[in-house]
């Protein structure tokens, strides 16, 4: 007796919270695959770090063997300068031969800080920069964010919506199936536009990047990341990049329409009904109620469309009794286009007579 009541009770209270219970899980299961992935990093990357270390270590133990006048002290303060340095964006190697504050490098910036990429290759070096950046990002990226709404919006209509429908007449096929259909084609065509065949040019043009680093670059890039461990461009050797700025040009043309593209993928597969069940679960009682109700008007408005369209109607000419809202609409229109006017006696006792 006292299971049953127990389990019966447990019943209703996951029937009753199951929302903020599904909720719970989401959560859980996030943290859970943040610390599996920061676990599988730190062994995959530990173990070339202590390398690279050793390595670093061992060439400056050379260097100072083989150049006795140096003291480890100037070569630190050289190597501290020379980092401070890069990490501002001016290198040591070729120091003359490359700018990144030129017209077209600026426009490359000023792309990364609206879409947030933000490799980090090239900052602001002064006060006024700073202070400007603060105020062109503050201004900058709202705008940013409106514009890719607009233009993902109409694309949509173009590329999802538009194929959609003409697909579901055309062929009588579910919205819910044809629209995962559609989804899965349309992320295969961006990737291999956005992804796969830039991957291959910039492979030919980087002598010192393979297939999977070119790959890398463009994923890490699209999906606003940008570590900056890879820049486009950085070629040292003229031979290599014979024209930089059209190179770099390219790039920021590029970045912005597969920005705009993977979020029309995002936005089409949020659009799809199998996304709006499976992110109905993890809302409140009171949201997912009235998402219930506004589907029941929306289904009893188009039900009363059907009826009151003469094309629907083919043997029945039954009379359509006018709804509470639209008779009391009716005589207050009738109220107001007729005004009141008194009926005399006389003609009351005529009427009844």
């Amino acid at each position: 007796m006292v299971r049953s009541c127990t389990s019966g009770w447990c019943a209703r209270f996951v029937e009753r919270h199951q929302s903020a219970l599904n909720f719970a899980l989401l959560v859980v299961g996030y943290i859970l695959y943040l610390l599996i992935g920061a676990g599988i990093f730190s062994a995959i990357e530990l173990r070339y770090e202590q390398e690279l270390r050793q390595e670093l270590k061992a060439a400056q133990q050379d260097f100072l063997s083989n150049n006795p006048c140096v003291s480890q002290e100037r070569l630190n303060e050289l190597l501290a300068r020379a980092l401070e340095a890069t990490k501002y964006g001016v290198s040591v190697l070729d120091n003359d031969t490359e700018r990144n504050w030129d017209f077209v490098s600026s426009l490359f910036f000023t792309s990364t800080v609206l879409t947030t990429t933000g490799y980090g290759h090239t900052v602001p070096l002064s006060d006024e920069g700073k202070a400007f950046c603060i105020f062109y990002a503050l201004f900058g990226i709202p705008v940013t964010l409106f514009f890719l709404t607009v233009v993902v919006e109409r694309i949509m209509v173009l590329v999802t919506r538009r194929p959609v429908s003409y697909f579901h007449r055309r062929w009588a096929m579910s919205k819910s199936k044809l629209g995962a259909i559609h989804a899965t084609c349309l992320a295969i065509i961006m990737a291999l536009i956005f992804l796969i065949i830039p991957a291959w040019i910039l492979f030919s043009i980087e002598k010192d990047w393979n297939f999977l680093e070119s790959l890398y670059f463009c994923f890490i890039s699209l999906t606003t990341i940008g570590l900056g461990d890879y820049i486009p461009g950085e070629a040292r050797n003229k031979e290599d990049n014979p024209h930089p700025q059209l190179y770099r040009f390219s790039i920021t043309v590029y970045l912005v329409l597969g920005l705009v593209f993977v979020l029309v993928v995002l936005e089409t597969c949020c659009e799809l009904p199998q996304m709006r069940r499976l992110r109905q679960r993890f809302y409140q009682e009171r949201v997912r109620e009235l998402d219930s109700e506004t589907t029941n008007i929306i289904e009893r408005d188009h039900m009363s469309d059907q009826q009151s369209n003469p094309s629907y109607h083919v043997t029945d000419h039954l009379p359509v009794i006018p709804s509470v809202s639209e008779q009391a609409a009716s005589l207050q229109q009738d109220g107001k286009s007729m005004p009141y006017t008194p009926v005399s006696e006389s003609a009351v006792d005529s009427k009844l007579r």
